[in-house]
């Protein structure tokens, strides 16, 4: 066992939560690298959730770390990243082409559309992503590596057959789970899991923090540390229709987020008010690790090496400032 997830005696119990958002989760692999390079045994890591690409890191961290060590995960996440870059020089020209297209959609300029049914390249790609997970986690062994001393780990998704957010949690979470976590409806066919259709996480809790906090009561985190990927606040007004879009995009992400962390806040202030004994309940301080960096939504699909190692590098950063380093 690792020391994040070991902890030292009297260690502050730790819950992390990755916000999804495409190759912008990129971030928060390395914020993940970052917080693990430097943990501090004063922490317990007692839980893990992600949504879309923070389900990849979740998962990616998650199985590093109950395999071997930081350094595992570390290197784990290295290597997943690697291979969701774009390498070849038609790789490249199509990710070039996927990403313009969508910033044209977003400047109000008409752009073919096509049901993701209605191409190979759909399938090609769900292909693809799921060679890539399972080159690096072996899911088949994930039900005996959970245990009482093992993280909680929370991929999201949405049932669109029956209308409500559902997560795959621990034993549960298997390749097509992440793969339902990150199908985006527009680009990506549905995932059929016990016989229901599932959709991108970003329909639903992203990410999910309410099966993190829903555990027993010597588990319960008393700090959430969220890595937040869609910025919280903007000063300028949107004005063009790409500022426009891309504010949508930006909100749109984080109201469920808000929504949940509000749920925590508010049985916080219960608890500080006397309304819920201390006995009983838990205080769980929250803890923000913010992108902030204002790029353009469009490039959520940009998976050129460049620009993933240019947001990793930004998350590292941003995990030694929020260890006031």
């Amino acid at each position: 066992m690792s020391d994040v997830t070991s902890g030292g005696d009297g260690s502050t119990r730790v819950a992390i939560a990755c916000q999804g958002g495409g190759s912008h989760t990129a971030f928060t692999a390395g914020v993940l690298k970052g917080l693990f390079r430097e943990w501090d045994e004063a922490y317990e890591l007692v839980g893990i959730s992600g949504t879309s690409g923070g389900a990849f890191n979740a998962v990616a961290a998650w199985y590093g770390l109950v395999t071997a060590d930081e350094t595992t995960a570390i290197d784990l996440l290295d290597a997943l990243w690697d291979d969701i870059a774009v390498d070849s020089f038609s790789d490249r020209l199509i990710n070039n082409w996927v990403v313009g297209l969508s910033r044209i959609g977003n400047a109000g300029f008409p752009v073919p559309k096509i049901s993701p049914y209605q191409t190979p390249g759909s399938r090609l790609g769900q292909e693809q992503i799921t060679d890539v997970l399972e080159r690096h986690i072996d899911f088949g062994s994930v039900p005996e590596l959970c245990g009482r001393e093992t993280p909680e780990l929370v991929v999201g998704t949405v049932d669109i057959n029956a209308g409500v957010f559902e997560t795959f949690t621990n034993k549960g979470v298997t390749s097509e789970a992440v793969l339902a976590s990150a199908a985006v409806p527009s680009l990506f066919e549905a995932v059929e899991i016990n016989g229901h259709y599932h959709w991108d996480g970003l329909f639903s809790q992203n990410p999910p923090i309410d099966d993190l906090m829903t555990v027993a009561a010597e588990r319960k985190p008393q700090e959430l540390w969220v890595i937040q990927i869609n910025p919280q606040q903007r000063e300028d007004e949107p004005t063009t229709l790409e500022e426009i879009a891309d504010r949508r995009n930006e909100l749109s992400g984080n109201i469920s987020l808000n929504q949940e962390l509000a749920v925590i806040e508010r049985v916080n202030r219960w608890i500080d008010d006397g309304h819920l004994p201390k006995s009983d309940f838990t205080r769980t301080e929250i803890k923000r690790i913010q992108l902030e960096q204002p790029y353009r939504s469009s490039t959520k699909l940009d998976r050129s090496s460049g620009f993933i190692q240019e947001v990793m590098e930004l998350g590292e950063s941003k995990a030694a400032e929020f260890y006031g380093k």
